[in-house]
C-alpha cells in the first residue's frame, strides 16, 4: 500500500500578548499548524507561500502593518488578517488587502460593554437578510424552557439562586430543560416573531436630557463663578468708583468748556484707560485738576490690569478645564460614567453620545490625545485618579445609569471596582462593567469580587480573527452570563465532516438557526433529523469555542498525497458528481 501523508497548510501568528497567544493556542485546537513570527523579515522563513493565513495582532500598529503588507507583497492568495488601531491606516489597508481581514479590536470589544452598561437584554445581528434577536429575561416561575418561551430557541440558561446549581451557565439547553424562578434564560428569534408574541426589544437610542443645554450654560457660569480669583469682583467695584468718581468730578469742575454727563463719563474714561486726548485735555485747567488727572491716571493703569489678567488667569489656566467637569456632574442624573478614556473608552462613549445618552468621562492625564474628540462631543471630563473614593464621588456614581470601567490597566480597573462597589454597597442596581484582557482573569474576579459584568477582551475580539484566519464569517459576540458567545456561518464544502450530516449529531452546546440552499428558501430552525449537505449555508450560535470547532468540520478536507501524487484530481472527481453550487460572496476560498 502506498505511502499516505497530509499537506500542511500553515497558519502563521506574530504577537506577544494575550490576544495573539490565545489565537495561536485557539487555531492549534482547531487543527491548525501554527509557526510563530516576531517580524515581517520572518515570513519567508516561516514559509508564507504556502501559508493558510498570515495573522498579525500585536499592539504595535507598526509592526502589524508591515508584516501585512510584505504577507500580501510575497503571497497575493494568503489570507492575511492584521489588527490596526489607526482609522486612517486601517481604511486603507482594507481596501487593498484581499483574502483575510483589516480589525480593530476597539471595534470589536466595543458594542458588547456598551451593551452591558446599558443594561440591555437583547442583542440584534442581522443572518441570510433576516433581523434575530438574543433577547434575555428572568424566568418567572418553575417550568420548563417549552412551558415558559414556547418555540423560541434556547441560547443559554444562567441558574440563579433558587436553582440547585446557582451561577451554572448552560449554553443551547434543550426546550424541556428546567429552569427556576429568576433563573437568566437568553433566547433567540425572528425580530418580528418576538414582537408578535409582545416582547418589546429595547431601542438603540435614547433621549438626552431635555435642558442640557441650558444647564450646560448655567452649569459654566457657576464654574466661572466659583473658580475666579477672590479678588477679581474688589477690582473691579473699584473700577467701577473710580470711574463714576471720575466723571462727577469733571462734571463739575472742568471749566472752558462745561460739560454734560456723558461728556464727561467719556472724558473720565479716557483718562483712566489712557488713550486720550483728541478731544479734550487738562492743560487749561486748573492745577489741582491736572493734580487729580495725574493720579486717576495711574489708578487706571492698576484697575485696567487687574481684571485683564485675572480674567486671562480664569479662561486659560488649566484650573478651569479640570473644574468644569466637576461642575456639570453636579446636575447629572442618568448619566453613564466612563473610567479611561484609551481606544475602546472614546468609542464607547462615542456611541453613547451617539446613541443619544449623557456621557461622564474620568480621565488622569490632561494631556490625553482623544482629549480633542471629547471635547467635540460635548462631553465633560473629570481629571483625577479612578481608584480614589472622592473622585468617583465627584462623577456621582450613586446617579448614574451605570458604570463602564476600561483603561488599559488590569489591576486599575480591579481597583477602581472595588472602590464603586464601596461606594455603591454590593446590591447595587447600578451596573459596573470591567474591561480585564484574558479569560481566566475576568473569571477569577468574577468568582471572588461578585461582580457581574467582566468582559475579557480577549474573548470578545479573538473569534473575528479567528474566523477571518479559518475562513469563517462572524456575526457577532454578545455574553451571557460570564460566557462569551458567538454567532457564526459558513458554507457547507463538498467531503467535509458536516457534509450530510444529522443535526441531532452536531455538537450539543451549538445551535443551527437558519440554513440557506440555493435550490430553496432559508429555512429557519431546522428540524433534528435534517441533515446538511454540500453547498448549505448553515448559521449557527454557541459559545465561540464550541462554535469554531464546529464551523470548522465544514471546511474540505485536507489534501492527501498517495505514491507520492496529490489527491487533488480525486477530491477535483468526487465533487464533480455534485452538482454545480456557487458559495455566497463571504464563502472561504477554494483551498482554504
Amino acid at each position: 500500500m502506498g505511502e499516505v501523508f497530509q499537506f500542511h497548510r500553515e497558519i502563521i501568528v506574530s504577537g506577544d500578548d494575550p490576544l495573539s497567544k490565545t489565537i495561536a493556542e485557539e487555531l492549534r485546537g482547531a487543527g491548525a499548524r501554527i509557526i510563530k513570527i516576531n517580524t515581517a523579515a520572518d515570513l519567508l522563513g516561516a514559509g508564507v507561500h504556502r501559508a493558510r493565513a498570515v495573522v498579525c495582532a500585536g499592539p504595535n500598529d507598526a509592526v502589524n502593518l508591515e508584516i501585512a503588507l510584505l504577507a500580501r507583497e510575497y503571497s497575493p492568495n494568503v489570507r492575511v488578517v492584521a489588527r490596526l488601531a489607526n482609522d486612517v491606516l486601517r481604511d486603507a489597508v482594507t481596501a487593498v488587502n484581499g483574502p483575510g481581514a483589516i480589525l480593530d479590536v476597539a471595534d470589536l470589544a466595543t458594542p458588547s460593554l456598551v451593551e452591558a452598561v446599558l443594561s440591555r437584554n437583547a442583542h440584534q445581528f442581522d443572518t441570510a437578510g433576516i433581523e434575530f434577536v438574543v433577547w434575555g429575561s428572568e424566568a418567572p416561575y418553575d417550568a420548563t424552557l417549552r412551558e415558559i418561551h414556547a418555540d423560541l430557541a434556547p441560547v443559554a440558561v444562567v441558574h440563579g439562586k433558587n436553582s440547585p446549581a446557582p451561577g451554572e451557565v448552560v449554553p443551547c439547553p434543550g426546550r424541556d430543560l428546567r429552569v427556576y424562578a429568576g433563573d437568566w434564560t437568553s433566547m433567540i428569534g425572528v425580530k418580528d416573531e418576538l414582537q408578535a408574541r409582545g416582547i418589546t426589544v429595547p431601542p438603540a437610542t435614547a433621549r438626552r436630557s431635555r435642558h442640557s443645554r441650558v444647564r450646560r450654560v448655567i452649569d459654566a457660569l457657576r464654574a466661572m463663578r466659583d473658580d475666579v480669583n477672590p479678588m477679581l469682583f474688589p477690582s473691579l467695584a473699584f473700577a467701577l468708583l473710580l470711574t463714576l468718581g471720575s466723571t462727577a468730578v469733571v462734571r463739575f469742575y472742568y471749566q472752558h468748556p462745561k460739560m454734560s454727563w456723558i461728556d464727561a463719563l467719556y472724558f473720565a474714561s479716557e483718562t483712566i484707560t489712557t488713550v486720550g486726548y483728541g478731544d479734550f485735555s487738562f492743560a487749561q485747567q486748573s492745577s489741582w485738576l491736572r493734580l487729580f488727572a495725574v493720579a486717576v491716571m495711574f489708578g487706571g493703569v492698576i484697575v485696567t490690569a487687574l481684571p485683564v489678567a485675572f480674567l486671562a488667569d480664569l479662561l486659560l489656566s488649566r484650573r478651569f478645564v479640570q473644574t468644569a467637569g466637576l461642575r456639570r456632574a453636579r446636575h447629572m442624573r442618568d448619566h453613564v460614567v466612563v473610567v479611561g478614556l484609551g481606544s475602546i473608552g472614546v468609542r464607547v462613549v462615542t456611541d453613547l453620545t451617539a446613541a443619544g445618552y449623557d456621557v461622564l468621562v474620568i480621565e488622569p492625564n490632561e494631556n490625553n490625545r482623544f482629549l480633542s474628540t471629547i471635547a467635540e462631543l460635548d462631553v465633560p471630563v473629570i481629571f483625577g485618579d479612578s481608584t480614589m473614593r472622592q473622585t468617583l464621588e465627584s462623577a456621582h456614581v450613586e446617579r448614574a445609569r451605570g458604570v463602564a470601567v476600561v483603561t488599559k490597566d488590569d489591576m486599575e480597573n480591579i481597583e477602581t471596582g472595588i472602590v464603586l462597589l464601596e461606594i455603591l454597597g454590593a446590591d447595587t442596581k447600578v451596573p459596573i462593567v470591567m474591561r480585564v484582557q484574558g479569560r481566566a482573569l475576568g473569571t477569577a474576579v468574577h468568582r471572588r469580587f461578585g461582580f457581574e459584568n467582566v468582559r475579557s477582551i480577549v474573548d470578545l475580539a479573538a473569534p473575528w480573527f479567528i474566523g477571518a484566519a479559518m475562513g469563517l464569517q462572524v456575526l457577532g459576540t454578545f455574553w451571557v452570563g460570564q460566557r462569551s458567545f458567538m454567532v457564526g456561518g459558513m458554507l457547507v464544502a463538498a467531503g467535509s465532516e458536516l457534509d450530510g450530516l444529522q443535526m441531532v449529531e452536531l455538537s450539543t452546546q451549538t445551535r443551527v438557526i437558519a440554513i440557506t440552499r440555493p435550490e430553496g428558501p432559508i429555512r429557519l430552525r431546522p428540524r433534528r433529523d435534517a441533515r446538511l449537505k454540500a453547498g448549505d449555508t448553515v448559521y449557527l450560535v454557541g459559545p465561540y469555542r464550541e462554535l469554531i470547532a464546529t464551523l470548522r468540520k465544514g471546511q474540505p478536507p485536507p489534501l492527501t498525497a498517495i505514491n507520492g501524487q496529490r489527491a487533488a484530481t480525486l477530491a477535483a472527481a468526487r465533487s464533480a458528481h455534485r452538482p454545480d453550487v456557487r458559495p455566497p460572496r463571504w464563502a472561504p476560498d477554494p483551498d482554504a
